[in-house]
């Protein structure tokens, strides 16, 4: 978990009223930078020079998805894509791209899961011990189940007990509000460690307290949100960074799944199109190609 940068407020001696008390007239306002980048949505593009039948058959492939997503909610479609042909897979590769949330899981079995461009379809890949490729598969879903059961399975139904630390500020305070909190009820509960006056004994004593989890999340939009399980059950730490890399917000929240890592109802729908249009691009292009 990346360190928490602490904010001293500054002790000025100049006086409040009389000359040098003001800015001068032509100084200028020193704002923090403003977002300046998104990720937006942009269909991948597919090289020129492929071979037909491998366009056809990932468009077949994909098809089958498509029709599987007209019932996601319930059923999560699955694609298995171990054993395909490296040509295949490549391919697969190209045209779905890389999307906003990535996952790291720590565990046994370890898994990396990377969201494709089109929201709620998810490239899952199971690792060995020595990182070589178990299995590999997409899934369509608000996010993988193997993501919830792998902090859920690491984690305790409740706070560890400990003992306050001389220093400890707000922290027996928190503990107790987390500790009260849990397990919690939808819609959860978040609270926002930001502005809280917090001693470094305080930050020492969450650590203890919550320590890291196997699940390390992090979504890409408007700067960069970084979303770690803990070892209490339903409890995450979840910090938001700007362009800058300057941590903007830090929260702990009470909640089976964070809202932020989530592909929506409305996610789904819409990538069930969008695929719709590149099972259907990749058909005439295979078409197109073929002697």
């Amino acid at each position: 978990m990346p360190p928490i940068p602490t904010f001293p407020i500054p002790v000025r001696a100049a006086p409040l009223l009389g000359p040098g008390s003001q800015p001068a007239d032509d100084a200028e306002l020193d704002f923090m930078p403003m977002p300046h980048a998104m990720n937006t949505f942009e269909m991948p593009r597919v090289p020129e020079r492929v071979d037909p039948a491998a366009l056809a058959q990932v468009g077949e492939l994909l098809g089958g998805l498509v029709a599987a997503l007209q019932g996601a909610e319930a059923a999560r479609p699955q694609l298995e894509l171990t054993g395909l042909a490296p040509a295949i897979v490549e391919l697969l590769n190209q045209v779905l791209g890389e999307g906003e949330v990535a996952i790291r899981i720590d565990a046994t079995p370890a898994l990396r899961i990377q969201e494709t461009v089109f929201a709620g379809l998810w490239r899952c890949c199971e690792l060995d011990a020595e990182g070589g490729l178990v299995r590999d598969w997409l899934e369509a879903c608000d996010i993988p189940p193997v993501v919830r059961a792998a902090a859920h399975k690491a984690a305790e139904p409740a706070l560890p007990a400990l003992q306050p630390q001389p220093g400890a500020m707000n922290s027996p305070a928190l503990l107790a509000e987390i500790g009260a909190g849990l397990p919690p009820t939808p819609p959860g509960r978040q609270i926002n460690l930001t502005l809280l006056p917090m001693t470094p004994e305080d930050h020492a004593a969450l650590e203890r307290a919550l320590p890291v989890g196997p699940v390390a999340m992090i979504s890409r939009g408007f700067g960069n949100c970084h979303i770690t399980s803990t070892r209490t059950r339903d409890v995450w730490r979840v910090q938001y960074f700007n362009t800058m890399k300057t941590l903007i917000l830090n929260t702990i929240e009470l909640v089976a799944m964070p809202e932020v890592a989530l592909a929506s109802a409305d996610d789904l729908a819409d990538t069930r199109t969008r695929l719709a249009e590149l099972v259907q691009w990749l058909a005439e292009a295979a078409a197109e190609g073929a002697p």
